[in-house]
């Protein structure tokens, strides 16, 4: 509920501060006096665009400041740890701060609970807490989203909606899913053929892990045989078969240091070494002999080397590849699309057979869903067009439509439509030929009708969900008498359960009030003579003889005669 308003700076409103009653609170005044503003100035914590043309005083800001009790509301307490999960306490969502600032520069800033916020997120919370509803303000009871809720409120039935939209949802994800799996596959099979000619050309070609490198390095060595030959056997040649082979020679001096080895201790040392190194030029010289042998210039094996080279550079530069373990790694990759292909047939079955089953879940509770809302459809109608007359539309008749679609909707499979008309004789039931003059709620309701329609259908679902504050601008423009006081009556009966503020100009709604006030204009004399007076907006609570005053001048004008009075008295007492 609003515990309380605070207004500073806004059009002619200097400053004001409203405490409202937890029940029924009406706002009465002259014409003009401001009560649209009070309204407007409320838009702005609710979220609505900030027009710096407000401020009156061009020297101050614009300050709107609502305390909300939200009673420890689920949807709230969730709104504030999802948004501001550091100050969230458990046991300090009670009161709610919300405020709105406009600078003399024109910038608006929302604040809830003294904490910087985005308007989209004040108009998120404000709609849990207030529900503002003013003449004309048609859009909401001609949507059929509200249209839904309105049933669905009735029906009773949100964990059977819950359960529905969950499985929906699922449904939805396998159909994006199955799409998705047969765009891929038609993808697959536009390049299937191509990959397979890929594919077979790199199986083929049969390349093992380094063969490329390894055949560079083979062609370098056969392109360089003779030059590499004639240099071992050259060298060979001076190990072993010049006329003083250097082996040879090794071996003279080791026989002439051999005689001499004891007279010297540093001879056996220097022998044993000529001795190693004889022997390792002995080695080399026969390794240098194996390697000479193997070494031959094979133009056909260079022939045959070069076209594999030559195949596989043609390869790589194909695939953009730079090395046979890149060209394998295509080959591989090649493969595994094959395979897909062939395993993409079977998945787009799994998730069919997925989608058919959730299909099936989903349409069975979609088929309760809707029992649910078609059982409401006549008590709905006739409980809606017995207030509506109540209200002053004695010949005005709702009628709920609701069609099976053949597509499944977040929501169910119904097509649901408010169907109106306001001119179908009370006296007898609705005839086949008058069934055809009903149309859609949003193509023949007036604003006035729309107005007393919304209160009857909010009076209806207020029975079965905690709606917030509900707040009523003028919307009983057009009517008197004895469809005032019924349209009172209803709002008193809201009023038991929650909070209801309305604005109004009928006595007879006025004199239901827990708490009336009274919204006028005064005229405040400027501190320095030169300047000139200026008009102010004021609102007080009203006591009771304040009340009876008020709603005599309502009934016959600014001087109320006795009879006035004493009906104003009776209006109040009852």
């Amino acid at each position: 509920m609003l515990v309380r308003l605070f207004i500073q700076n806004y059009a002619i409103i200097d400053e004001l501060e409203i405490e409202f009653s937890n029940k029924l609170n009406t706002i009465t005044g002259e014409t003009g006096a401001g009560k649209s503003i009070i309204v407007g100035a409320l838009g702005l914590i609710l979220g609505e665009r900030a027009d710096s043309g407000v401020l009156v005083n061009k020297e101050k800001k614009c300050v709107v400041e609502g305390v909300f009790r939200a009673s420890n509301k689920k949807a709230v307490r969730d709104f504030l740890q999802q948004h501001d999960p550091d100050n969230y306490r458990e046991d300090s969502n009670d009161e709610l701060v919300l405020r709105r600032e406009i600078a003399v520069t024109g910038k608006s800033r929302a604040f809830i609970n003294d904490t910087p916020v985005t308007l989209a997120q004040l108009q998120q919370l404000s709609v849990l807490l207030v529900d503002l509803h003013q003449q004309f303000d048609t859009l909401e009871l001609t949507a059929g989203d509200f249209q839904r809720e309105v049933l669905d409120a009735l029906a009773g039935h949100g964990s059977l909606l819950e359960e529905y939209q969950t499985i929906f949802y699922h449904l939805q994800q396998l159909k994006r899913e199955t799409e998705d799996l047969k765009a891929r596959k038609q993808q697959f099979d536009k390049e299937a053929d191509y990959h397979r000619f890929q594919y077979k050309e790199l199986e083929n070609a049969g390349f093992k892990e380094n063969e490329l490198e390894e055949i560079d390095a083979e062609l370098k060595l056969l392109s360089n045989a003779e030059g590499i030959k004639a240099a071992l056997s050259k060298v060979y040649y001076e190990l072993k078969e010049n006329e003083t082979p250097v082996v040879q020679q090794l071996k003279a001096m080791l026989n002439q240091l051999s005689n001499y080895s004891s007279l010297h201790s540093g001879l056996p040392v220097l022998i044993e070494r000529l001795q190693s190194v004889q022997i390792e030029l002995q080695d080399i010289a026969g390794e240098i002999s194996h390697i000479s042998d193997s070494v031959n210039y094979d133009p056909k094996r260079i022939e045959q080397l070069n076209e594999r080279l030559s195949l596989g550079y043609k390869l790589q530069k194909k695939h953009g590849v730079k090395s046979t373990a890149e060209l394998l790694d295509v080959q591989k990759q090649l493969e595994e699309k094959l395979q897909a292909v062939l395993n993409i047939d079977e998945a787009i079955l799994r998730k069919e057979k997925d989608l058919t089953k959730a299909h099936h879940e989903a349409s069975q509770l979609a088929e309760k869903i809707s029992a649910n809302r078609s059982r409401l459809i006549k008590p709905l109608e006739e409980k809606v067009n017995k207030l509506l007359a109540q209200v002053g539309m004695p010949n005005a008749r709702l009628k709920v439509e609701v069609k099976a679609e053949k597509e499944l909707n977040s929501c169910g499979r119904d097509s649901i439509e408010f169907l109106f008309n306001a001119n179908i004789p009370s006296s007898s039931k609705i005839a086949e030929d008058e069934v055809k003059q009903f149309a859609p709620v949003r193509k023949v309701a007036s604003g006035g009708e729309l107005s007393r329609l919304m209160l009857c259908i909010k009076s209806l679902v207020a029975q079965s969900v905690d709606l917030p504050t509900m707040i009523f601008d003028e919307i009983d423009t057009g009517i008197s008498g004895e469809a005032a006081r019924q349209t009172g009556s209803i709002m008193k009966g809201l009023a038991a359960e929650r909070q209801v503020i309305c604005i109004t100009h009928q006595p007879q709604i006025a004199g239901k009030a827990d708490a009336h006030f009274f919204v006028y204009k005064e005229i405040v004399k400027p501190a320095r003579s030169s300047d000139g007076e200026k008009i102010k907006t004021s609102i007080r609570r009203l006591t009771t003889e304040e009340r009876i005053t008020a709603i005599a001048k309502m009934l016959s004008g600014e001087k109320p005669t006795a009879a006035a009075v004493e009906n104003a008295r009776e209006i109040i007492m009852n």
